[in-house]
């Protein structure tokens, strides 16, 4: 039986394979992640910049604006004494217990030096009285009671006085200005001059207050 021979090829090295689709995936996956990342980043920086500006904005315009304080006739007035003449001697004397409001919106104190408020009827002195230095917190309105005398001894026979008690109403104006700092953070002060100018009609049969109008 004839014995067939079979040839035997040797193996050759074996070729280098292309890197697999999953390989490249995977580096790409890692690429894409580490760009959002990155993306997610820039958002957070911008984001925290805007948030920043517009805290600054606030505090500019809010906190930091100094806004000029107000100083009112309160409407709570005591009278004392309440002495009228007739139409042949027109006078008045009036002793009375009222109250200055000093009111600051600002974020900071307002402190003010001693001034002079003056009690007036037609144009004429009839009366004053002093506002000691004092100092108004925060946003926050300060209470100050004066007690005063007003008459008429000061006015000249042409104020046709004997009109005003013939209809009960005697018409008063005031005025006082209020010279300041407006202190913030401690760190800034601001000149703040204020004036109060305010009308107060007094019923003189009832012993009050009939308007009180302040600018």
């Amino acid at each position: 039986m004839a014995q067939t021979n079979q040839q035997v090829f040797p193996l050759g090295p074996e070729s280098k394979e292309p890197r697999s689709d999953e390989e490249s995936g995977s580096q790409t996956s890692a690429e894409e992640l580490k760009r959002k990342k990155r993306i997610k980043l820039a958002i957070y920086i911008a984001a925290f910049a805007v948030f920043q500006t517009i805290v600054i904005l606030v505090f500019a315009l809010i906190v930091m604006r100094v806004k000029t304080p107000k100083v009112r006739l309160g409407k709570d007035v005591t009278f004392h004494n309440v002495t009228t003449g007739n139409s042949t001697s027109p006078s008045f004397d009036i002793n009375f217990t009222t109250q200055l409001r000093v009111k600051n919106a600002n974020f900071g104190p307002y402190k003010y030096d001693s001034t002079v408020a003056t009690f007036m009827y037609k144009g004429v002195t009839v009366g004053q009285v002093t506002i000691p230095k004092g100092k108004t917190g925060l946003r926050s309105t300060k209470k100050v009671v004066v007690t005063l005398n007003v008459n008429s001894k000061d006015l000249p026979s042409s104020a046709n006085l004997a009109s005003a008690l013939e209809s009960g109403l005697l018409m008063l104006n005031s005025h006082a200005k209020l010279s300041g700092k407006v202190e913030l953070m401690f760190i800034m002060k601001k000149k703040k001059s204020v004036e109060m100018n305010c009308t107060m009609t007094i019923n003189l049969s009832s012993k009050e207050i009939h308007s009180m109008i302040c600018e």
